[in-house]
């Protein structure tokens, strides 16, 4: 049900991204003052396709999006993996999440679940072009100044800010002063690969066969004899999404590394292009096309080159801020998880937010332990996994050999790692429960069990409270 608090806190979301957006609906279905702020002017339509599966479908249910949703994504049943010949080496088969987990796995474009996700909320508290300065707290306030002298004060604060979190900088840097920060946060974030990514315009589907198919042609590519990966795939509007990774040595590794610290640019992205617009993909109609066939069909500012940076911090929270998605983990993109688990976290913090009893420290401080003590293991476990499908796609001697092991990996171990990826289906305990059909039961789920407890009797001690028999 919505909170049913008399005086709900009021929640300032910096970051407009998926799991901002997800917090936001989330609050806005909740009943709970929040307003977002995202540093960009307008909705940009950055990014490739994202992979999800059985984790948000109960999610997308329970909000009222799954249709739609539906008519936006494409089921993706296995990722084919080639060589540079474009022959098949191997296949990774995902076709039992549908009944493990009571539903597919799916292909979506980054844009087109942005956009879905952006709909429903009010236009009225979305501010854009907010980029934050800094932050500061205190015993009953917290307040964000943004770089054209606005500023903005709530009871608290989530950084949804992405991988390079000003939200995250600025509370590390007052804990750190404070001599309260947890000293493996204050390292650099470990990089070893950048990415290319982008999506085309739709495409003529008598001139890409893959088009056609019911089912999101997840194809990656292995260089042979250079440090390079590349995936397409395709979507529901027949357009395809593609990505290009380069992995690094030390010597290319230096020569990103100015980049790390700048803003995305499209002269950057447009050089790595001219490196890569031979590299072969499998598909079109004889076979023998390239990615420069795909670079011809995308408009070049949505092309975007991205360091792939991966970490996950200790630090959730302090006082009265906390961090979602990745401003507080951040993986390996050939896990496909980020958005999967940014949008979980929105769910297991919002069920928190929900029955928050009061605006103390203290009561912040509890909810706040049990939303990392929930979330904090799952993005460990998601950190590994991801890594672990990286090296399939790497190019060094560990990756050579994970590719072996994966080529002869017994039956029941494959489904042992399905299991770990089906198992968390969390649910909205303020919103009515979905029917769960997957096979395997899911993982427990602390913020749903407490938190309807908690709704429950304060409820009952409400109804009490008017004199209401129960």
């Amino acid at each position: 049900m919505p909170t049913t608090l008399s005086n709900p806190p009021r929640v300032l979301i910096v970051g407009a991204g998926i799991g901002g957006l997800t917090l936001g609906i989330l609050l806005e279905l909740a009943g709970i003052p929040y307003e977002l702020f995202e540093r960009y002017h307008e909705n940009k339509a950055y990014g490739s396709a994202i992979a999800l599966g059985p984790g948000v479908v109960p999610i997308f249910k329970q909000i009222g999006i799954y249709d739609e949703f539906l008519k936006l994504a494409k089921i993706a049943s296995c990722i084919q993996v080639f060589n540079e010949e474009r022959k098949p080496e191997f296949v990774m088969d995902f076709a039992p999440l549908l009944k493990m987990g009571g539903a597919s796995g799916f292909i979506i474009a980054r844009p087109a679940l942005h956009e879905l996700l952006r709909r429903q909320i009010p236009d009225e508290k979305v501010h854009m072009g907010k980029r934050v300065r800094s932050m500061q707290q205190g015993d009953n306030w917290v307040k964000i100044q943004c770089t054209d002298n606005t500023s903005y004060t709530g009871d608290i604060l989530v950084g949804a800010d992405g991988v390079n979190s000003g939200v995250r900088q600025s509370l590390y840097q007052q804990m750190k002063e404070a001599g309260t920060l947890v000293p493996s946060d204050e390292l650099a974030m470990p990089f070893s690969c950048v990415g290319l990514v982008g999506q085309t315009v739709p495409l003529k589907p008598s001139g890409y066969p893959g088009l056609e198919e019911e089912y999101s042609q997840f194809l990656t590519v292995l260089g042979e004899n250079r440090p390079y990966s590349w995936s397409t795939f395709t979507t529901k509007d027949n357009s395809i999404c593609w990505a290009v990774y380069q992995y690094l040595d030390k010597v290319s590794s230096k020569a990103n590394d100015s980049f790390r610290s700048s803003d995305w640019g499209p002269e950057a992205a447009i050089a790595m292009c001219h490196e890569v617009y031979n590299f072969p993909i499998p598909g079109g109609v004889d076979n023998n096309m390239e990615m420069r066939d795909l670079f011809d069909f995308t408009p070049k500012e949505l092309i975007s080159k991205v360091v792939i940076e991966e970490k996950v911090f200790e630090t959730w929270f302090d006082g009265r801020t906390v961090l979602l998605g990745d401003a507080c983990h951040k993986f390996n993109p050939s896990g496909g998880a980020g958005a999967l688990t940014s949008i979980q976290d929105a769910v297991a913090l919002a069920n928190w937010i929900n029955v928050l009893p009061s605006h103390s420290l203290t009561d912040l401080e509890k909810i706040f332990k049990e939303y990392r003590a929930e979330r904090l293991p799952i993005a460990k476990q998601t950190f590994e996994t991801s890594q672990m499908l990286g090296k399939v796609t790497a190019t060094n001697m560990k990756a050579r050999m994970t590719r072996f092991v994966t080529r002869h990996l017994p039956a029941w171990l494959w489904k042992v790692m399905l299991t770990k990826m089906a198992a968390d289906r969390p649910q909205i305990s303020f919103l009515p429960l979905v029917e769960d059909n997957g096979s395997l039961k899911p993982k427990a789920q602390p913020s749903l069990q407490k938190t309807i407890s908690l709704a429950a009797a304060s409820s009952s001690v409400a109804l009490n409270l008017h004199g209401v028999a129960i």
